[in-house]
């Protein structure tokens, strides 16, 4: 079964109520999809997630290396682009595109074995995960704190047993936005919190310190990525569990992670940091050093059922025999990419998701709605 054509996608949505964190202001949506078809006529879609112009030309790059190898062997072809594209490429777009071939690879699989990934990955430990709600983003016009509120108590409503809410305001506004959230919620329903690294580990020690009392399930990104003994100077110093991982890439940039004891829990992207293949090798080793893994997936439901599978297949660390579900990250902003694109949606009953049981990743993407959202 060999690979005969990579078909790269910019599909974009513009928003209709644009919103805001630490960092910079989204107006629209813009993803980078891939479609890998066999000369059987299989095909799988992936996903990268980062600028979607830039994932687009790093697919194109692959293209030739990987074209006419066996879709199959999806760790030679995983190798193939890693070893093209190593001496310039340890970081960031090129392995989010390299991440999208993975996925589709995998769909592929699945689909010509007749099996879910989850199957292929070894089998589901769990049947079931709990989706945690990503949202409360910041937005201009009206209240911030009481927007917050009602959103908060809307996921509540919707049968979420944990929210995560942006920070990164500052120490005086996180504070007051945090602990109204915290109080209209509950202690039923776990709260995290995401600075996207806009604290010096000085800020962040402060912002721990005022909301010890809130408890808060993790401060995620708390500091910049790229300080990693920060990370681990704040954990030594607060009660708080951290996260982080979004930024970070491949085994050995979350190795570095993992020895400098920066993070309590890992959370690398299916869709950047290395694709299906080796995000199960970066699971496989934060278990050896006793550290959770809790995926970021904000994107399609191409993003989500990979997320869904991989973390259905993770193992408890450590175990109990009533252990409770892994957590999985859900956006719930706005997203016509995920909610129309992309095919079947993936709902919550009961504040649960079931993994997913069709062959491959078990999402199709609605080509006739490409043209709607694609950028020629």
């Amino acid at each position: 079964m060999k690979i005969k054509k990579i078909e790269p996608f910019i599909v974009t949505q513009k928003l209709k109520e644009p919103f805001y964190f630490s960092q910079w202001e989204y107006q629209s949506r813009i993803i980078c999809l891939v479609k890998v078809t066999t000369d059987e006529g299989t095909y799988g879609w992936g996903e990268g997630y980062g600028p979607a112009n830039l994932i687009k030309a790093g697919i194109e790059f692959f293209n030739q290396f990987i074209l006419g190898m066996d879709a199959l062997d999806h760790e030679v072809v995983w190798q193939q682009m890693y070893l093209r594209s190593l001496d310039y490429a340890r970081r960031g777009v090129m392995l989010a595109a390299l991440s999208a071939i993975d996925i589709a690879l995998w769909d592929i699989k699945g689909k010509h074995f007749e099996l879910p990934i989850s199957i292929l990955l070894g089998g589901r430990k769990n049947e079931f995960v709990k989706p945690y709600a990503t949202g409360l983003y910041f937005s201009n016009g009206g209240d911030l704190k009481e927007k917050l509120v009602k959103e908060a108590l809307l996921y509540k409503e919707q049968g979420f047993k944990g929210i995560k809410m942006k920070v990164g305001l500052g120490i005086v506004k996180d504070v007051e936005i945090t602990t109204a959230v915290k109080k209209a919620i509950g202690d039923e329903v776990e709260l995290m919190i995401d600075s996207n690294h806009a604290y010096s580990l000085k800020e962040a020690l402060q912002l721990c310190h005022k909301l010890k009392d809130l408890d808060i399930s993790w401060f995620e990104e708390p500091v910049s990525p790229e300080h990693y003994d920060s990370y681990r100077q704040l954990r030594e110093n607060t009660h708080i569990p951290i996260a982080g991982g979004e930024c970070e890439y491949l085994r050995h940039g979350f190795l570095q992670l993992f020895q400098n004891k920066s993070v309590d829990i890992a959370q690398p992207d299916i869709c950047a940091a290395g694709g299906i293949t080796e995000v199960k090798r970066i699971a496989n080793m934060a278990n050896t050093f006793g550290v959770e893994i809790v995926p970021h997936s904000w994107g399609t439901g191409i993003a989500l059922h990979a997320a869904l599978h991989l973390i259905s297949n993770l193992d408890s660390n450590p175990g109990r025999m009533y252990d409770s579900l892994p957590w999985m990250e859900l956006d719930r902003t706005e997203n016509a990419l995920r909610d129309e694109l992309t095919v079947p949606l993936i709902i919550p009953e009961n504040g649960l998701l079931k993994v997913p049981e069709l062959p491959g990743l078990g999402v199709d993407v609605n080509e006739e709605l490409l043209g709607k959202y694609r950028i020629d």
